[in-house]
């Protein structure tokens, strides 16, 4: 294998050829241009490229070795050195704080990598690679690849009732990237203002704002965003999850679904489907279907595969009502040159060949276990809480007890090696809200789910009793 590294030496300049080259390898490496673990062109190579002698590019890599920054590896070469990293690095943060590090993960959200089906999805990456031609490598259109958007009408239509066409749908970079687009929109329709579902998720609130946009928490009732709200608000456009309401995991209600769409006409504002878990409905009865197809002139249908196959795949859609499709090319024109045409290909092949549906199918049977097991373990060790709403995507809100301390059973769980969110983050101002747990069933097999309850609810007994905890557990 012949490695290359950008190197210039001067012949018009008093500098020795070696020490030109030993200063533009060390200022590389603690600029972090080579990376730790970097691979080097041979002495021989590098001597070719640079048009020096061998000896010259020897003594360079022995001179540096010597200083720690590169290391000679018996069959592999030279390389910089593993520890040779001089740059700060930021730690990965979870909104402000530092993402934890536990035995038991229970964020909601988080399917197990475990799942993803490797073989299935490199067969269909592979068919797309294979008979690709300019579309699949050159920029692909602004909407995505009109193969896979063809694909997606046909098995959202199919799936989740959604009224589509090829012409209107939008493929994104996941619903991040999709929702930034429509903030985009929004501004330039002339709306400053976004409601959102009060409970709703704490990060997707905090986007929205960074993009522009300003929210406003609307209270959840038993049956969905309370409407009389929407309307005292003036607002012209929300951000709903009507099919499993984020993080309360209840559905909105037809009535509620006829409302909210009344509301969208009488006042010519603008409806934002999240379907983020959509066909993840684990019950046989009561599955319910988008809202999109009640108005596709007012709802904006957004999905992803984060939920349904990984997030790391970073592909979401968005059926727009006709209107909007034009002013969201040209925005998509001034923020980027459309995805991953090859990713596009792929995704299209997997579901044009069914291999979605199977996965799901075998998705379905293995969370319906896990949501057993989740509830067995509830039952049998923390028998305060109550969990809400139906069997279905990926996460269950356990209600706890009004005089519950929330942060406390959340910080002490973690001492546990538990990793844990609390309901009330969720909402626009905790301190009035009820107590809960929102409980990610699917990253841990059921003996993982069961130990992690188990924990959970021998920290919450203690706090109960009013005696301290042990210590951590690894």
């Amino acid at each position: 294998m012949t490695w290359h590294v950008t190197l210039e030496v001067r012949r018009d300049t008093q500098e020795p050829l070696g020490s030109q080259i030993a200063d533009q390898l060390r200022r590389q490496v603690e600029q972090g241009r080579l990376a730790p673990r970097s691979r080097l062109p041979s002495s021989r190579q590098l001597a070719q490229d640079l048009k020096v002698s061998r000896s010259v590019v020897v003594e360079v890599y022995e001179k540096l070795t010597g200083e720690g920054l590169l290391e000679s590896v018996r069959g592999s070469g030279t390389r910089v050195a593993a520890h040779a990293d001089t740059r700060i690095r930021k730690p990965v943060v979870l909104v402000d704080r530092v993402i934890p590090s536990a035995r038991f993960n229970l964020l909601p959200g988080t399917p197990n990598p475990a799942t993803f089906p490797h073989r299935e999805w490199m067969a269909s990456y592979q068919r797309a690679v294979t008979t690709a031609r300019y579309q699949g490598l050159g920029y692909p259109p602004l909407l995505g690849v009109e193969q896979l958007r063809t694909e997606l009408v046909a098995y959202l239509g199919r799936v989740r009732g959604v009224l589509g066409h090829p012409d209107n749908t939008m493929v994104t970079g996941g619903f991040a990237h999709g929702l930034g687009l429509i903030c985009a929109a929004l501004s330039e329709l002339g709306i400053d203002r976004l409601a959102v579902e009060d409970p709703s998720h704490d990060r997707q609130r905090q986007f929205v704002e960074e993009n522009g946009i300003r929210t406003l928490a609307v209270p959840v009732g038993p049956e969905g965003v309370e409407i009389e709200q929407l309307y005292a608000s003036r607002v012209r456009a929300v951000l709903v999850t009507p099919s499993h309401q984020f993080p309360l995991g209840v559905p909105m209600s037809p009535n509620r679904q006829q409302e909210l769409v009344r509301w969208a006409r009488d006042t010519g504002g603008w409806i934002i489907e999240d379907d983020y878990d959509g066909g993840l409905w684990l019950e046989h009865r009561g599955r319910h279907l988008a809202l999109q197809p009640a108005d596709p002139e007012r709802v904006i249908y957004a999905g992803t595969a984060s939920k349904l196959l990984a997030p790391g795949l970073r592909l979401g859609w968005l059926v727009l009502p006709p209107p909007l499709t034009s002013m969201m090319e040209a925005i998509r024109v001034r923020r980027d040159l459309g995805g991953d045409g090859l990713m596009q290909l792929a995704f299209a092949d997997f579901l044009r060949s069914g291999l979605l549906d199977g996965h799901l199918r075998k998705m379905r049977t293995r969370y319906l276990a896990q949501h057993a097991m989740l509830t067995q373990a509830v039952e049998q060790y923390l028998p305060a809480a109550t969990l809400v709403g139906p069997v279905a995507g990926l996460h269950v809100l356990a209600a706890l007890p009004p005089r519950t301390d929330e942060e406390r059973l959340v910080a002490e769980a973690l001492q546990r090696s538990v990793l844990v969110k609390g309901s009330r983050a969720y909402y626009d101002d905790p301190a009035t809200a009820r107590p809960g747990l929102v409980l990610g069933y699917t990253a841990l097999g059921r003996s993982g789910i069961s130990e992690a309850i188990r924990r959970i609810g021998g920290v919450y007994t203690r706090q109960s009793d009013g005696t301290r905890p042990t210590g951590p557990v690894s």
